[in-house]
C-alpha cells in the first residue's frame, strides 16, 4: 500500500495587506478543501464501483487468508484409509499403512454418484463444521462434469443441467461459512483432456459456470492444470486462460500423478508465467519416488511430501489432492477407480514412518 503524504516545503510569507484583502485567501482555502473532499469521495465511488463489478462477475475475492505453506490442513475423519484402518487386522502392513495415511491431511472428492444433488450440501457443511472445530483448511475435489474423464476409468458425471444444480448446491454451503479457509479444486483434467476429447468449448463454459457457482470469501479454487508431461505449458496457459483463470486464484497440477515435486515447480512457474502471475497447488500425495512414464496404478511409487510443507511466490501450497490408497482404476492390477486398495497403501507408505 502506498502512504501519500503532505509534500514538503516552506511556509508562505505575506506582505502586510488591509483586512478587506484576505478575505478572497481564506475563501481560496475553503475552496481547495471543497475540491480535495469532492476528489476523495469520487475516488471511494470509483473504488467501490470497481470492488462490486468484481463480485458481479463472479471474481476471487481479494487475499485474506490465501494457502500457504505451514497452514493447518484438515485430516478428515471419514475416508477411505480411517474406515480401512478401522476394519483392518491389528499388527498387519495393511493396518499400518491405512493408520498412517488416515493421520495425514487429504482432499475431499465430492462426486455425484457418493453426494449427489440435495446430499451434497448437508455433506460440504458437515465437512466445514470439520473444519472449523479444527481450526483448519478444508481443501475439497469437485469432480462431477458431464462426461466426465472422457469416458475412460473415471467415467461417469451428471448431465448438463443437474451438474448446475450441484455446483450451485456446493457454493451456498462454501458462502454461509465464510470463516472457513476451503480449497477448491475444479474438476481434475477437465482442461487438459479436451482437447483430446474434442470438447474445449463446453469444458470452458461449464467450468465458467460453476466458477460463478463456486466463488466465495476465504474460498480459493484452483482449475485443472494438467501436468508437467502432458500439455506444453503454452498450451495449458491458453486452456485455463479460456476458461477464466483470472477470475479464480489460479490452477491445480499432478493431481492423481506422479511427477516429482521439483519437475512440477518448474512447469507451474511457467504456466504462471504465460497467464500474469496465476498461483498454483500441487499434488504431493504420490510423487515421492517421481513417475515411471504410467498413469494408472504404477508399481514402485511412494507417498510425497505431507500437505502444506511448501510453496513459493507461485506454488501457494503442496496438497494431498489424490488419497493415496485409493485405486487409479482397473489397470495393473486395481480395483474400480476411487476404491480402497491396501496393496497399493502398503507399498505407498513403505518408506513412511509408521
Amino acid at each position: 500500500m502506498t502512504t501519500i503524504g503532505e509534500p514538503d516545503g516552506q511556509a508562505p510569507t505575506y506582505a502586510w495587506a488591509p483586512a478587506p484583502q484576505k478575505r478572497p485567501r481564506r475563501r481560496g482555502r475553503w475552496i481547495v478543501i471543497a475540491v480535495v473532499v469532492a476528489a476523495a469521495a469520487v475516488a471511494i465511488l470509483v473504488v467501490s464501483a470497481i470492488v462490486i463489478g468484481a463480485i458481479a462477475a463472479g471474481s476471487q475475492p481479494a487475499a485474506t487468508k490465501t494457502p500457504h505453506p505451514g497452514m493447518a490442513l484438515l485430516v478428515p475423519s471419514d475416508t477411505g484409509a480411517a474406515t480401512a484402518s478401522a476394519s483392518a487386522q491389528e499388527g498387519t502392513d495393511a493396518a499400518a499403512a491405512a493408520a498412517y495415511l488416515a493421520a495425514q491431511p487429504t482432499a475431499v472428492w465430492l462426486t455425484p454418484e457418493d453426494t449427489g444433488i440435495g446430499a451434497v450440501g448437508p455433506a460440504v457443511t458437515a465437512l466445514l463444521a470439520e473444519a472449523r472445530t479444527a481450526d483448519a483448511a478444508l481443501t475439497i475435489v469437485v469432480y462431477g462434469l458431464p462426461e466426465r474423464d472422457c469416458e475412460q476409468y473415471s467415467a461417469g458425471g451428471l448431465a448438463p443441467a443437474d451438474y448446475a444444480t450441484w455446483t450451485a448446491e456446493i457454493g451456498a454451503a462454501l458462502k454461509a461459512a465464510p470463516e472457513v479457509t476451503t480449497i477448491v479444486v475444479l474438476e481434475p483434467d477437465s482442461l487438459a483432456l479436451a482437447p483430446q476429447c474434442g470438447n474445449v468449448d463446453a469444458r470452458v463454459e461449464q467450468l465458467g459456470a460453476a466458477i460463478d457457482d463456486l466463488v466465495a470469501d476465504n474460498t480459493w479454487v484452483y482449475l485443472d492444470g494438467g501436468h508437467s508431461t502432458w500439455l506444453p505449458a503454452d498450451q495449458m496457459a491458453g486452456l485455463l486462460r479460456q476458461a477464466g483463470v483470472d477470475r479464480v486464484r489460479g490452477f491445480a497440477t499432478n493431481v492423481s500423478n506422479y511427477n516429482s515435486l521439483d519437475s512440477e515447480i518448474a512447469y507451474a512457474h511457467e504456466v504462471s508465467a504465460l497467464l500474469g502471475g496465476a498461483h498454483a497447488v500441487i499434488d504431493t500425495s504420490r510423487n515421492g519416488a517421481g513417475s515411471n512414464g504410467q498413469w494408472c496404478n504404477p508399481a514402485g511409487r511412494l507417498v510425497g511430501e505431507t500437505g502444506g510443507t511448501t510453496g513459493d511466490d507461485v506454488v501457494d501450497i503442496n496438497l494431498w489432492i489424490k488419497p493415496p490408497g485409493e485405486s487409479d482404476g482397473t489397470c495393473n492390477g486395481g480395483p474400480e477407480a476411487g476404491a480402497w486398495w491396501a496393496q497399493s497403501a502398503v507399498e505407498l507408505t513403505r518408506q513412511a514412518a509408521r
